[in-house]
């Protein structure tokens, strides 16, 4: 017995993929846009989040060695911190980090 592992469509790169659900073009382009809202503050979350860790690294004159073993992760996780490597990174693991070296994040719902 095999499996068929071949997708039989892809969207392309600046495609719509609600278009090529078969929803009606209008449509498909406000469902787009709110996705696209919806991803862009995801990643400003996360990218505040990762800019007070990387803050925090620099206050304390840690090596990213030292800022590893004390967030729990590995030397390269640090430096895709630093350099804001947002989509290796889920919001929650961030947050974990934080609280590991005492920070205590909070959101507001607006």
């Amino acid at each position: 017995m095999t499996t068929d592992t071949k997708s039989a469509h892809i969207t392309p790169v600046g495609g719509n993929v609600f278009v090529d659900l078969g929803f009606d073009p209008s449509e498909a382009a406000a469902l787009q846009a709110n996705s696209n809202r919806i991803i862009a503050g995801k990643i400003a979350i996360k990218e505040q989040l990762m800019t007070e860790l990387a803050q925090w690294v620099v206050t304390n004159k840690l090596r990213q060695a030292d800022a590893a073993r004390l967030l729990g992760i590995t030397r390269p996780r640090v430096s895709d911190v630093i350099n804001k490597k947002t989509p290796n990174f889920t919001i929650d693991a961030l947050v974990d980090m934080l609280s590991r070296i005492g920070k205590r994040v909070t959101f507001t719902v607006a």
